[in-house]
C-alpha cells in the first residue's frame, strides 16, 4: 500500500472515531501513535520513539513532551498532542516552545490527533517559530499536502530538505496572505 494510501485509510478511520475519543491520551493511543508509525517510526521502540521525554528548564521540573522521535539516540521531532479535536492556538503550544527550547530537535508538532502543525526555527536559532510553516489536515488534504507530510518519513527524512521546504512555505503562505489582504 503507497504512503498516501496508508494515510487515507487512517483518515477514514479518524473521521469514525473522532467523536469517541474524550482523552488525551486515547487520543495519542487511536490517532497519534498510528500517524508517527506511518511516517515509518516504530512507536514500540524507545530507541526511536520516547514517550513522555523528560524536558527539564530551570525551575520547571518534570515537564514532559508527548512523544520525541529519536535519531541517533537525540531528538529530531517533538510531539506535543490534546485531546481529540481540542484547540490548537499558540497558547497551548507554550510546553511545546520549552520542550524545543532545551533539546536539539528542529521540528515540533502540536497535534488533536485531527490537526498536525509542524514548526520550525526559522526566525530565530532553537527558538521555536510562533507559527508552523506546515500544517496537515487528516480529514482535508491534497495530495502535495501528503508529499510535504512524507518529507518526515523515516525513510526520506533529510534536515536539510526539510528547512528548506519550511523556509520555502513559510514565505509562500506569507505571500498568499498579502494578496488576500490586498
Amino acid at each position: 500500500m503507497d504512503f498516501i494510501d496508508q494515510i487515507r485509510a487512517l483518515a477514514s478511520r479518524v473521521a469514525v472515531t473522532k467523536e469517541l475519543l474524550q482523552t488525551e491520551e486515547a487520543t495519542k493511543n487511536a490517532m497519534v501513535m498510528p500517524f508517527i508509525q506511518l511516517l515509518g517510526y516504530n512507536v514500540f521502540d524507545p530507541l526511536e520513539v520516547t514517550p513522555e521525554l523528560v524536558s527539564d528548564i530551570g525551575t520547571k521540573k518534570g515537564e514532559k513532551v508527548d512523544y520525541a522521535i529519536l535519531k541517533d539516540g537525540k531528538p529530531i521531532i517533538l510531539f506535543e498532542c490534546k485531546k481529540s479535536g481540542g484547540d490548537l492556538t499558540i497558547n497551548h503550544a507554550s510546553q511545546l516552545f520549552r520542550y524545543f527550547h532545551v533539546t536539539e530537535a528542529r521540528f515540533a508538532v502540536l497535534t488533536n490527533g485531527l490537526t498536525y502543525r509542524f514548526f520550525t526555527d526559522l526566525e530565530c536559532a532553537n527558538k521555536m517559530d510562533d507559527k508552523p510553516f506546515f500544517e496537515f489536515n487528516m480529514l482535508d488534504f491534497r495530495d502535495q499536502d501528503v508529499d510535504e507530510l512524507k518529507k518526515f518519513a523515516k525513510s526520506t527524512f533529510d534536515l536539510d530538505t526539510i528547512l528548506e521546504t519550511a523556509n520555502h512555505l513559510k514565505y509562500t503562505r506569507a505571500i498568499q496572505n498579502t494578496l488576500n489582504e490586498w
